[in-house]
């Protein structure tokens, strides 16, 4: 990955090629795991890898990855480690790496050393779901245009028509659509809301959309990406590292039983 892999959006929102976007907590199963991960989410025919830095109060996340990010922790997981993994690969990636977490310990980090890190280590953008859009527009984007970073804003089925284009102004890369109002992981029972899906679609964003929250299978991202341009999945794939001896195996079949 030569800098930054940019985020490449697909030809249109209902053309034939959808993206997938597959998330894991940096970390787990052991610490030394996630270099492993990537390049295995890589060779399995993933279009974008999304990697949660672990934090002690992940309250959007559902128990499956609270638990991950609980052993992350004391796997000895820190936003520093990360960055050496990634370093440590980056020549290696040819698809975008995009990190999802919490401000808190971004801000701790410091905001533009954290891009800057970003920045060497390949990572093509950053989806902080606590970061205000007024704060993001007031004194962070600047400081994500110079390192050239992405920011990717979440919607949900709540989310007002007027709003959801003011973000979709503000993200760059793509517009992360939440299936449900739900923390990850929950089976919504409006993963395939399509008066959701039509609305977004009849918006006219600038950004493709990616919806994420609660696809598990083939079958989930196939009916999502009916009207959109991909689909993220955390859970089902946190799951295979979280519960297998041989996850290696399984986690590659399973990517490949997405896209096949």
């Amino acid at each position: 990955m030569n800098n930054n892999t940019s985020i490449q959006p697909p030809t249109s929102n209902f053309g034939p090629e959808k993206k997938l976007n597959i998330y894991f907590t940096a970390g787990i199963p052991k610490l030394s795991d996630t270099t492993e991960i990537l390049k295995l989410i890589q060779h399995s025919g993933a279009d974008y890898i999304e990697i949660g830095m672990p934090y002690s109060d992940p309250v959007a996340d559902g128990p499956v990855i609270q638990k991950a990010h609980e052993i992350a922790l004391k796997n000895g997981m820190t936003i520093a480690a990360l960055f050496g993994q990634l370093k440590s690969v980056k020549s290696e990636m040819n698809i975008p790496v995009i990190l999802m977490g919490y401000i808190n310990p971004v801000l701790s980090f410091g905001f533009e050393n954290f891009c800057r890190e970003c920045k060497d280590s390949g990572v093509s953008g950053l989806i902080i779901p606590d970061l205000p859009p007024v704060e993001f527009e007031k004194n962070y984007r600047t400081i994500l245009e110079k390192y050239n970073l992405n920011f990717i804003f979440l919607v949900t089925p709540e989310t007002s028509d007027e709003r959801i284009k003011y973000l979709d102004s503000l993200s760059s890369g793509f517009l992360y659509a939440v299936s449900s109002s739900s923390t990850t992981g929950n089976n919504a029972k409006e993963i395939n809301n399509e008066e959701y899906l039509n609305r977004l679609a009849n918006l006219g964003l600038k950004n493709p959309v990616m919806i994420g929250f609660g696809i598990k299978n083939k079958s989930d991202f196939d009916q999502v990406t009916e009207k959109a341009a991909g689909g993220i999945i955390g859970t089902a794939f946190v799951n295979i590292l979280l519960n297998n001896e041989d996850w290696a195996e399984k986690a590659e079949s399973f990517i490949r039983s997405i896209i096949n």
